[in-house]
Formats: structure tokens, C-alpha cells, sequence
């Protein structure tokens, strides 16, 4: 993760929470130290120990934070999973922003974690997509990989991917391949995204690296993924939840591709309460 770019997109979460200021706590408060604990209320598994710390000292250098839980690391009811102690006022700005970021980074890593379970097949790999929130897509790829899953493309510019829209509009799979293959350096891979026989063969025929075969019903799929040679990787993706991912183990597939895993999440269930209260002077 790029703690850099983290530190600045939880400068402009807190600035959009925060305004101006905190009316309530700059209110009631002037430097009085306290101490508050992110205790979990469910079982799953935490990400987001780097937004914990990144926001306390994005928001007051002085505030001291102790991670009890790492990412990746099981959860159950009850369980303290930091402690940060400071002035008061800083607690009270970056609790609402920093709960909101590590309950849905948790709720992703804990789907990831179950998806990879369920499908239980060491050979194939677990996927996001970017199917991501707007502004959230690094934490939310970092929460997959977290879980046990892999990253696919982080953006336009990492891959090219050729969909059932630019075959459209370019008139056949060979058509987008050969434009886009004199266009782009040679470290760049192409994946072309299939949902019929001919299109699978005729991707095979353009030599591409990844064949993605798209809402592809499981008969048709066995005989698709005969046809694909071991130097193509294949990936899955459509219509796929994680109680039919079993339905997959025992086929032959590099990458599932699940864009529920940040689209169609719970979010974790974690509070932060006060650990040592401090009388305001009167």
C-alpha cells in the first residue's frame, strides 16, 4: 500500500468530515488527554491497522496509537483491536472516519477470506475486479489481498482488457486485438473477454494472454477451458456468489473474478469506546 497517497486521501476524508471544525468536541473540550479502544462487536477478520495510525498522525503527530490486532488476523466479540491515547479533541475528529474506513476494509477482507474457504482449490485464484468505490479502490484492493486474494487490474492504464463493447465497436476480436497490439509497449498483457465458443477460439487464434470466459454456464465451461492451451491463462467471471463457488473447484481455472467483493460486502461491526474518561474542567 502507498502510505503516502493514504495519508493524503485521509486528509481529504477528515477535511470533508471536519469542515471548519468540530463544533461538539472543540465545544466541550480545550487539551484534557484521554484514551480510547476500537473493540470488534462480530467475529470476521480486521484490515485497516494503516488507516489507524496514518489518521491519528495525519490529524495530531502526538497521538500515540498500539495495534493489539494485526491485518489478516481474526476477530471475535469483544476483542480490542487498538488503542489510541491523545488529546481528546483529536480522539473524538478521527473516530467516525477511521471506523467507517477499517468496518468496510474488514468486511471485504472478511468475504475474501470465506470466498477463498468456500472455493477451497489452491491452484485458482480469488480476484476482485474494479468494482471498487470511488476513492476507496486502494484500501479496498488491499483489504482482497489481505483476505487471501489476488488484485486484478487497478485501473485503465495496468492491462488491457478487450470487452464484449469494444468488440463491438471494433467489429471482431482479431479487429481490437491488432489495433490495440500496435499501439501498446511490449510489457503490456491483453485479456479478452469471451462468452461463446467461437469467441474463445478465435482469442486463442490472436495469441492473447488471458482468455476471460464472462456468465459462461458451468457444461459450456468445461468444454471452453478444453480448449484453452496452458500458455493462456483463464479467468472466470459472471453471475458467480459465494455459494456456488464450490460448483468450480474442480475445474481448471487460474482466476475467479468476484465483483462482490467490494460491491456486495457487509461492513464489520467495531466501536470505539473511551478506556480512561476525563472530567472536564468546570
Amino acid at each position: 500500500m502507498n502510505e503516502l497517497k493514504l495519508k493524503e486521501d485521509l486528509k481529504h476524508f477528515f477535511m470533508e468530515d471536519i469542515g471548519y471544525q468540530d463544533l461538539t468536541s472543540e465545544g466541550i473540550f480545550n487539551d484534557e488527554q484521554g484514551e480510547i479502544e476500537f473493540v470488534s462487536k462480530s467475529s470476521g477478520y480486521f484490515c485497516g491497522s494503516k488507516v489507524i495510525t496514518n489518521g491519528y498522525s495525519v490529524l495530531n503527530p502526538s497521538v500515540k496509537v498500539e495495534m493489539l490486532v494485526e491485518d489478516g488476523e481474526e476477530l471475535q466479540e469483544g476483542l480490542v483491536i487498538a488503542r489510541a491515547s491523545g488529546k481528546i479533541i483529536d480522539l473524538l475528529k478521527g473516530e467516525r472516519v477511521i471506523l467507517n474506513l477499517i468496518q468496510r476494509l474488514s468486511g471485504i477482507t472478511t468475504m475474501t477470506r470465506e470466498s477463498v474457504q468456500m472455493l477451497n482449490n489452491s491452484h485458482t485464484k480469488i480476484s476482485d475486479t474494479r468494482k471498487t468505490t470511488p476513492g476507496l479502490r486502494m484500501l479496498e484492493k488491499y483489504a482482497v489481498f489481505v483476505g487471501g486474494g489476488v488484485n486484478h487490474r487497478f485501473g485503465l492504464d495496468d492491462a488491457v482488457m478487450i470487452k464484449d463493447n469494444h468488440i463491438e465497436f471494433a467489429g471482431s476480436i482479431t479487429n481490437a486485438v491488432e489495433a490495440v497490439r500496435n499501439r501498446i509497449g511490449h510489457m503490456v498483457k491483453i485479456e479478452v473477454e469471451t462468452e461463446t465458443e467461437s469467441q474463445v477460439k478465435e482469442a486463442i487464434a490472436n495469441q492473447v494472454d488471458c482468455i476471460m470466459l464472462d456468465n459462461v454456464d458451468h457444461a459450456n465451461l468445461k468444454k471452453m477451458l478444453l480448449l484453452i492451451p496452458p500458455s493462456i491463462q483463464t479467468e472466470v467471471s459472471g453471475g458467480i456468489t459465494i455459494d456456488t463457488l464450490p460448483f468450480y473447484s474442480d475445474l481448471n481455472i487460474d482466476v475467479i473474478s468476484l465483483g462482490y467483493l467490494t460491491h456486495q460486502i457487509q461492513s464489520l461491526d467495531i466501536s470505539a469506546r473511551v478506556r480512561t474518561s476525563t472530567k472536564v474542567n468546570q
